[in-house]
């Protein structure tokens, strides 16, 4: 199932040899998204605090950066790969072939098989990708072990979004697919499976946390309707909260002790589906007595229809949609913050404003929740009440990437290329500053030694204050 590692190196503590500044993983400094200890410009564009920009190879895995090298992956030419540059000057420095033998099936504009965002220790990284597992490699680029697993099956073959995390010595991984979902904890050292935790659940895309519960460190791990804790060391479940989204896109953050994660996905109160004469009628093929594509193509359907026919023969039946109906049904979308304990009680509550793919960010004592719309709702994160609700933002209207934050200032990425930076802690969001990229971005920032780092779908951009 594995290869042995090629050389075996001392490690303690997840990110403990990284060097200050770094941002290391999916949302950085321990999946928070923040990194207050940096000065990324609040001002930047193509013309305006831009450091270097360079083309990379398509792919929606977020760069993570470990001292002078910028990580991520991509995918060119059927083929997946790990690829450094140099922060100083954005200049290539190796590239890795995961030599995967099978590319998971993804959607060709919303997914991606080089999705999920590598992570490091400050020595080695790990890149995972649906289609053929885990790789570690050296900083110089050497693979030192793989630990391979079946090519990722995800339902309706959306393809896989969850990103590994590393912590005490191990690499984390939580792989919810449409059958044989399962949680791994692997060696950092050696590639070796420490443990491995069946679930019961379909695909998700979810990112773990490892939250420091007390004394324990538990692995908690969203999936559909339900956020379970898993003990870091045994792999053994601790507790599950039921009553979550159907679908779970975001990661959970920690907030002085508690745990804070919100979920939402179609199917909700908020959100009902169209029941398959709605949408027949929406499309107009009453008449068909099925959805066909071109009359897919008149809804929101329209991007997903392919991905929903199974048998692909250019129908959509009755029983297909009712399908997706049920796979739906049961959820709830709500964020909530988890007291810790034994068996986490429940600090708040809240139901609105709720985003389906990025995640929400805690920031100087507020929870920030960022939507499509483009809309943004800020909560105090110790009682969830509102300090503002649902209130419009100049950025982009469809949103994928995370928000992040340093310096007193939100940064929010948008899928039409719009980048906006608003003040954090106020009453209500003050975009400070806005720009719009030529292409779009669907990949979470980086924030590491006070440079802005924004991969597009065609380029990675360094922006520093004072180039």
């Amino acid at each position: 199932m594995m290869r042995l590692a090629l050389s075996c190196f001392t490690l303690g503590l997840a990110l403990s040899s990284s060097t200050a500044g770094d941002w290391p993983q999916f949302r950085g400094p321990a999946g928070s998204g923040v990194a207050d200890d940096q000065k990324p410009p609040v001002k930047f564009g193509p013309k305006e605090n831009l450091a270097w920009k360079v083309a990379v190879p398509p792919g929606a895995s977020s760069p993570i950066v470990v001292g002078d090298k910028l990580i991520l992956t991509a995918f060119e030419n059927d083929k997946l790969y790990t690829i450094c540059y140099a922060t100083a000057d954005g200049k290539e420095l190796w590239r890795a072939d995961a030599k995967a033998k099978q590319i998971e099936a993804f959607h060709p504009i919303h997914g991606s098989p080089a999705a999920s965002t590598p992570a490091s220790d400050g020595k080695s990284v790990v890149s995972y990708f649906g289609s053929c597992g885990l790789i570690c490699y050296d900083l110089a680029g050497k693979e030192l072990w793989r630990f391979e697993l079946p090519t990722a099956v995800t339902n309706n073959e959306f393809g896989t979004g969850v990103s590994p995390v590393l912590a005490d010595g191990l690499v984390l991984l939580a792989r919810d697919l449409s059958k044989d979902s399962a949680v791994y904890a692997v060696d950092l050292a050696t590639g070796s499976q420490k443990w491995k935790t069946d679930r019961k659940a379909f695909t998700s895309y979810s990112t773990p946390l490892v939250w420091a519960d007390g004394d324990a460190k538990v692995l908690a791990v969203p999936g559909a309707r339900t956020l379970t804790g898993y003990a870091l060391k045994t792999g053994k479940e601790l507790w599950s909260l039921d009553k979550m989204s159907a679908v779970a896109c975001t990661t959970p953050v920690a907030y002085k002790g508690a745990l804070v994660y919100s979920g939402w996905a179609p199917g909700g109160a908020d959100f009902k589906m169209p029941t398959f004469e709605e949408i027949l009628q929406a499309a107009g093929d009453e008449k068909l007595g099925y959805l066909s594509k071109a009359g897919a193509a008149k809804t929101f359907f329209k991007d997903f229809f392919d991905n929903n026919d199974p048998n692909k023969d250019g129908k959509v039946t009755r029983e297909e949609w009712e399908l997706n109906l049920k796979a739906l049904a049961g959820g709830e979308n709500r964020a909530v913050a988890l007291k810790p304990g034994a068996k986490p009680e429940l600090a708040w509550s809240y139901a609105k404003g709720l985003p389906y793919v990025p995640s929400p960010i805690v920031y100087r004592d507020r929870f920030y929740l960022f939507k499509d719309g483009p809309q943004m709702t800020c909560l105090d994160a110790a009682t969830g009440k509102p300090v503002y609700e649902g209130e419009r933002v100049k950025a982009g209207p469809m949103v994928y990437a995370s928000p992040v934050a340093a310096n007193g200032h939100l940064y929010l990425a948008g899928l039409d290329g719009t980048v906006a930076v608003v003040a954090a802690g106020e009453d209500a969001p003050d975009v400070v500053h806005s720009v719009k990229l030529a292409e779009p971005v669907r990949a979470t920032p980086a924030l590491a030694h006070d440079t802005l780092y924004v991969r597009s779908d065609k380029f990675l951009y360094a922006f520093r204050a004072g180039k």
